[in-house]
């Protein structure tokens, strides 16, 4: 595999800046279309459009997979997690929910360590400390974002943790289009369950094309970070997942008008921080590590 960093960084922007596209958009849209309705929307527009652009290389082969149950279980939780962030978005300024999505690596550290037994130092464990810390700066308890909505985007970061924990262990065994053609008809097949209850399609145009581009940017950005990924090590590319709070940042002021105070800018900082500097620890520690001896 030829590897490329610089193209991997730029793909990696490029899928940051479809997610706080599709965030931005998400909460236009959800105004006026019902959520479950716009859910169901964007599942369906990823899982054809993965199928019609991978069908005539992969055929058969699409479809295969060794462990069918944890590709419906992967493809729930990422369900969850849309559908946490979609009600989210409903209440919460796009660029403090994008801030307190991005502690899902800090959380995926602290499960790891209680769920998987994994040694986490002392540094590690600061770092987690850290970002829990901005998150209660961006919240701010006592203030317009402290009510028990806050449980939606909280429930959204261990919905997407609990999927980074399952994603890791099956990326050893299992092709990544094949699990990005799971998650989308798996997304696409629950989501259609309760939508007799929630059929009200817009009756605006800008909202099907809101629709659309919801459809259009979450796609792409999966596609985009699967093939930076093939280009560059995680190492290399994890910390500027980070940017995603800036652009959402300058989604929302652009679409809605809103900037964070300055308490809440003090927290995207600090989780931004403690998230980049958790991911380089982790990898340095795992090239510290002594490396058992070959029998």
């Amino acid at each position: 595999m030829n590897r490329s960093p610089l193209l991997g960084i730029a793909l990696v922007l490029c899928a940051l800046a479809c997610f706080a596209t599709l965030d931005t958009v998400t909460k236009y849209v959800t105004m006026t279309v019902p959520v479950m309705f716009a859910l169901w929307f964007r599942y369906a527009f990823q899982a054809v459009m993965t199928t019609c652009i991978m069908w005539p290389q992969r055929r058969a082969s699409l479809w295969r997979t060794q462990r069918l149950d944890l590709q419906c279980l992967r493809g729930t939780l990422l369900l969850l997690t849309s559908m946490f962030t979609f009600m989210s978005l409903t209440f919460m300024p796009v660029g403090e929910f994008t801030a307190v999505a991005m502690i899902t690596p800090l959380v995926v550290t602290l499960l790891a360590a209680l769920l998987l037994k994994e040694r986490v130092s002392v540094w590690r464990w600061l770092m987690v400390a850290g970002g829990f810390a901005g998150t209660l700066l961006i919240i701010q308890p006592g203030g317009e974002l402290w009510s028990w909505l806050l449980l939606l985007p909280l429930s959204q970061v261990l919905a997407y943790a609990s999927f980074q924990i399952l994603t890791s262990r099956m990326v050893h065994t299992e092709d990544p289009i094949t699990m990005h053609f799971y998650t989308g008809w798996v997304g696409t097949a629950l989501a259609s369950l309760p939508l007799y209850f929630f059929w009200q399609p817009p009756t605006r145009w800008v909202e099907w094309v809101g629709l659309l581009v919801m459809g259009l940017t979450g796609s792409l950005g999966h596609f985009c970070l699967i093939h930076a990924f093939r280009k560059a090590q995680a190492a290399t590319l994890t910390p500027i997942f980070y940017a995603q709070i800036g652009m959402a940042m300058l989604g929302g002021w652009l679409m809605f008008s809103h900037l964070p105070d300055g308490w809440a800018l003090c927290g995207m900082a600090l989780i931004a921080v403690c998230g980049a500097t958790s991911a380089w620890l982790a990898v340095l520690e795992s090239r510290l590590r002594p490396q058992p001896l070959p029998t």
